[in-house]
C-alpha cells in the first residue's frame, strides 16, 4: 500500500504574510503573500495557454486545468526538487489549499444556481431512466472494481468508505462540463441535448447525496454511530436551510428592480450566508462546499438579483481561484506511482469499467425507450463526462486517507481520459440533421409582386442597437393593404465559460433553436418588452428570440434561423458604434467577422446597419416619423435591392425618399467602357438596371414624397463631391458591391470590404454626414461571397476558423 502517512516528518515552520523586500535582504518566495501571487499567476498563465492550444480540439477548459495541475505537480515539473521547493514548498500548501477551497465554495454556489429544482420535478421518463441507469450500473461496477483495488494497491483502507467513494467516482456526470460540451457542439436544443441535460441534473443531485454519504462514512472515528449522526445532521441542515433561506432571498429579490444597481448589502449578505452554510456543513463533518451548493440550489433564479450576484462573483472565482483547486489536485497526483504491469492494468480496468458502466447502462435504457442507435451511443458518451465534481470526490477521498497516491493518480487519469474522448467521439457517432434547405421563394426584397409579406431577421448585440433597429423596422412597414411585415428580432449572445451564460442557456433551451420567448416570460427581459411595445403600437408581427453560441459559430445560428423563418433579409449591426463626439469606435472586432461570415453564407439578402442614432435613442411612433432617406444608385443587383427597400420605405407617410443615380458624362464613356465590359456583368446588368428604374419611375409618378435625379460625373473625385453635396438625410441606402466604372474607381478606396466602396466612404471620419447607413447585399443564387482575402490584410490576427 502506498501510504499517505506523514509520521516522522517535521512540520514546516509557518510563513510570515509579507516580506520587507529584496533590498532589505528578504526573499519574497519565503513569505506567504508574494508566493501565493506567483503561484496564482503561474497557474492562470499555464491553464489559459493550454486552453488556447486545446481549443481547436473543442475541449472544455476543465481539461486544460486538469492537465495544467498535473504538469505543475510532481508528475512533470515537480520532478525538479529545486522548482518544487521554490514555487510550491510544503509550508505554502496550507495557504494554497485554503484559497482553492474558498474558490471551490463559491463555485459550488454558482453550480447550485445552475440547477433548477422545478425543472427536476418535470424530468421525463426517458431522462429519469437514463439518469438512474447512468448511476446504478457504474456504481455497482465501481463497488466491484473496489474489491480488486483493495486486494492489490489499496490494502488497509476503510472498506465501506472506499466502496462508496469508488461507486460515486465512477457514476458521476459533470453537469457544468456537459453543458459546455453540448453548447460547443450545438446540441443543447436538440432532443439528445435536452435528455442529456435533464439526466445529468438528476445525476448531479444524486451524486451529491452519495458523496455526502461517502464523506460521512469516511470519518476518522471507527464507530458507525458517528457516521450516522453526521448523515442525520446533514439532512437536518438541508431541511432547515430549505425552510429558512428561500423566503429571505425572495424578499431580497423583490427589492431589486430591473435597471437599478443591486444594493451592496444584499450581495454581501448572500455571500456571508454562503460562507456560513459552508462553516455549518464543515462543523457537521461534511465538506464546506455542500452548504454552499445547497444555498445555490435554493436561491431564486428569476429577476436581476441572481444575474447581478453571478456577474460579481463568477469571473474572480472561475478565473483566479478555481484553477488553484486543479493545481492543488495536481500536486497530489504523481503519475510516476503507476508503475509496473499491474498498476497500468488496473488503470485500464478502471477506465474500461467507468466507460462500460456509463455507456452500456445509458445505451440499453435509451434503446428501450426507442431512442435511435446513434443518439443512444452519443448519449452514453455524453453521460460519461467527468470534471470538477469528479476531482472534488477524489480530493476528499485523498484527504480522508480513503485513496492512496497510486489509486488517486489512476482515478485522475481516468477522469481526464473519459472527458477528453467525449467531444471527438460524439462528433464521430452523431451528426444531427441540420434539416434540408428550405425551398422558399422570396429571398430578397426585390420581387415581382411587392405586395407579398416581407420577412426580416433583425439581429442585435445589446440594448444600444435596439432603438435604431426598431425605428428602421417602423420605416419598413409599407402600407396596410400589403400582406404585412413579419419581424424576427434575434438577440446575439456569446456563449462563454461563464456560469451566467450556461444559466441563460438552461432557461432558454426548452423552446428549441433559436431560443425564443413564448408563454411565460420574465418581466426583466427588456428585449422582449421593447419589441412587444413595438408590436402593439405598429401592429407588426414580432417575435423576440435569443441565440446563444460561440463567436466562431454565431453566423451559423443567424443563417439557420433566416432559412427556417424564410427571411427575405437579415439586418446586422455594424461592429462599430457612435461615440458622443460623433466618431465611430469598435465595439468588438469579433462581430466584424460574424458579419463577414453571414455575408458569405446567408440564404437571403443581408443589410449591415451603421447606426448613427436613427430617430434618436427611443422608438419613434408612426405618427411622429419624419425621415429623409437617400438611395445612391450606381447599378448592379445590390443597388437594385437597395432601391427596392427604399421604394417600400417611401410608402410610409412620414418618409421622403431621394434616389440619386450616378451616370458617366457622355464624353468620358469611351475612355472607360472597356473596363465596364471586363469587370462587370455588362450589358445584361445595364438592361436590368434600366428595367428596374423604369418600373420605379412609373410607380412614383403620383408620389410627391419621392424624388429621382441623375447626376452626371466624370470620375471618382466628382462622385465623392456629389455624395458630399447630398442635403439633410437620416438614412443612406446603398448596395454593397455596385456595378459600373464609377463604382470600380471607388472600390479601390474601400476600407471596409463588408460595407463595399460607397458604404466605406460614408463612414470615414472626414465625411461630414450624421446619417445612418444601411449597406445591402442582394441574394443571388447559391454562389457565396468571399470576403476572406479582402479582410485578411486588415485582421489583427489570421482568421483560422473555417467559414
Amino acid at each position: 500500500m502506498a501510504s499517505n502517512a506523514t509520521v516522522g516528518q517535521k512540520c514546516p515552520s509557518p510563513m510570515k504574510a509579507t516580506s520587507n523586500g529584496l533590498f532589505q535582504g528578504d526573499n519574497p518566495l519565503d513569505f506567504a503573500l508574494p508566493l501565493a501571487i506567483l503561484q496564482i499567476c503561474l497557474v492562470v498563465v499555464l491553464t489559459r495557454g493550454l486552453a488556447f492550444l486545446l481549443r481547436p480540439l473543442r475541449q472544455p477548459r476543465v481539461i486544460a486545468e486538469i492537465i495544467g495541475g498535473i504538469l505543475l505537480g510532481p508528475s512533470v515539473l515537480g520532478r525538479s526538487k529545486g522548482y518544487l521547493q521554490a514555487v510550491f514548498p510544503p509550508k505554502s500548501l496550507t495557504v494554497l489549499d485554503t484559497l482553492a477551497n474558498i474558490g471551490l465554495i463559491f463555485f459550488l454556489f454558482l453550480a447550485g444556481l445552475e440547477i433548477d429544482p422545478k425543472a427536476l420535478r418535470r424530468t421525463g421518463k426517458t431522462a429519469l431512466g437514463i439518469a438512474l441507469a447512468g448511476i446504478g450500473l457504474p456504481f455497482a461496477l465501481g463497488i466491484g472494481s473496489s474489491f480488486l483495488l483493495r486486494a492489490t494497491i489499496s490494502k488497509g483502507v476503510n472498506a465501506s468508505a472506499f466502496l462508496v467513494f469508488m461507486g460515486v467516482a465512477l457514476s458521476i456526470t459533470a453537469f457544468p462540463v456537459l453543458a459546455r460540451i453540448l453548447a460547443e457542439l450545438k446540441l443543447l436544443t436538440t432532443d439528445i441535448g435536452r435528455m442529456a441535460m435533464s439526466a445529468a441534473a438528476v445525476n448531479d443531485v444524486a451524486a451529491w447525496v452519495l458523496l455526502a454519504l461517502a464523506v460521512a462514512l469516511s470519518g476518522s472515528k471507527s464507530s458507525p454511530i458517528v457516521s450516522l449522526w453526521v448523515l442525520l445532521s446533514g439532512c437536518a441542515f438541508v431541511i432547515c436551510l430549505s425552510l429558512i433561506v428561500p423566503p429571505i432571498f425572495k424578499w431580497m429579490a423583490h427589492r431589486c428592480h430591473e435597471g437599478e444597481p443591486v444594493e451592496e448589502v444584499y450581495i454581501c449578505a448572500t455571500l456571508a450566508v454562503v460562507l456560513a452554510a459552508g462553516f455549518a456543513t464543515d462543523a457537521i463533518g461534511i465538506h464546506a462546499m455542500f452548504g454552499a451548493f445547497v444555498v445555490g440550489v435554493l436561491f431564486p433564479k428569476e429577476g436581476p438579483f441572481a444575474g447581478a450576484l453571478v456577474e460579481k462573483v463568477e469571473d474572480l472565482v472561475s478565473g483566479l481561484f478555481l484553477p488553484l483547486y486543479f493545481v492543488s489536485s495536481g500536486l497530489k497526483t504523481n503519475v510516476a506511482t503507476i508503475q509496473g504491469l499491474q498498476s497500468w492494468g488496473l488503470l485500464a480496468l478502471v477506465i474500461f469499467t467507468a466507460c462500460f458502466g456509463k455507456i452500456v447502462g445509458t445505451v440499453v435504457v435509451s434503446l428501450s425507450f426507442k431512442v435511435p442507435v446513434r443518439e443512444a451511443l452519443a448519449l452514453g458518451f455524453l453521460m460519461n463526462t467527468k470534471g470538477l465534481v469528479e476531482l472534488i470526490v477524489l480530493n476528499i477521498g485523498k484527504d480522508r486517507k480513503v485513496l492512496n497516491d497510486q489509486t488517486f493518480a489512476i482515478m485522475v487519469l481516468m477522469a481526464l481520459f473519459t472527458t477528453f474522448i467525449t467531444t471527438p467521439v460524439v462528433m464521430a457517432v452523431y451528426k444531427p440533421a441540420r434539416g434540408r434547405k428550405e425551398d422558399y421563394k422570396h429571398r430578397s426584397i426585390e420581387r415581382k409582386n411587392p405586395d407579398t409579406q416581407l420577412r426580416i431577421l433583425a439581429c442585435f448585440h445589446s440594448a444600444r442597437n435596439i432603438p435604431s433597429m426598431i425605428n428602421l423596422l417602423e420605416a419598413s412597414r409599407g402600407v396596410a393593404k400589403r400582406e404585412g411585415l413579419s419581424v424576427y428580432a434575434l438577440h446575439l449572445m456569446e456563449l462563454s465559460e461563464r456560469s451566467s451564460a450556461i444559466l441563460m442557456v438552461h432557461k432558454a433551451r426548452k423552446n428549441g433553436l433559436p431560443f425564443w420567448n413564448k408563454g411565460r416570460r420574465s418581466d426583466s427581459d427588456y428585449v422582449v418588452v421593447a419589441f412587444e411595445a413595438f408590436q402593439q403600437l405598429s401592429q407588426v408581427s414580432v417575435r423576440p428570440m435569443t441565440s446563444i453560441s460561440s463567436m466562431a459559430d454565431m453566423h451559423e445560428d443567424i443563417c439557420t434561423t433566416a432559412e427556417s423563418k424564410k427571411a427575405a433579409i437579415i439586418i446586422l449591426p455594424f461592429h462599430k458604434h457612435q461615440r458622443m463626439d460623433g466618431s465611430l469606435e469598435t465595439t468588438r472586432t469579433d462581430f466584424r467577422w460574424v458579419n463577414k461570415r453571414v455575408l458569405e453564407h446567408a440564404p437571403c439578402s443581408v443589410g449591415i446597419l451603421v447606426d448613427r442614432g436613427l430617430g434618436g435613442t427611443t422608438h419613434v411612433s408612426a405618427s411622429n416619423v419624419a425621415y429623409s432617406i437617400t438611395v445612391l444608385f450606381f447599378g448592379g443587383h445590390d443597388d437594385r435591392e437597395a432601391l427596392a427597400y427604399g421604394t417600400r420605405m417611401a410608402e410610409h407617410p412620414g418618409i421622403s425618399l431621394n434616389v440619386i443615380r450616378f451616370v458617366v458624362e457622355p464624353e468620358t464613356i469611351g475612355e472607360i467602357s472597356a473596363i465596364d465590359m471586363q469587370e462587370n456583368s455588362g450589358l445584361k446588368s445595364m438592361s436590368l438596371d434600366e428595367e428596374c428604374l423604369s418600373e420605379f419611375k412609373q410607380r412614383i409618378l403620383k408620389d410627391n414624397s419621392v424624388k429621382y435625379e441623375e447626376r452626371a460625373v466624370r470620375d471618382a473625385t466628382e462622385t465623392i463631391a456629389a455624395i458630399r453635396g447630398v442635403g439633410r438625410c437620416n438614412l443612406f441606402l446603398v448596395g454593397r458591391m455596385p456595378d459600373g466604372e464609377l463604382a470600380l474607381a471607388l472600390r479601390r478606396r474601400s476600407e471596409c470590404p463588408e460595407l463595399g466602396p460607397v458604404g466605406s466612404l460614408l463612414i470615414i471620419p472626414d465625411f461630414s454626414t450624421t446619417a445612418s447607413v444601411l449597406v445591402i447585399q442582394q441574394y443571388h443564387g447559391s454562389s457565396s461571397v468571399n470576403l476572406a482575402s479582402d479582410m485578411e490584410e486588415e485582421s489583427p490576427e489570421k482568421d483560422t476558423e473555417s467559414s
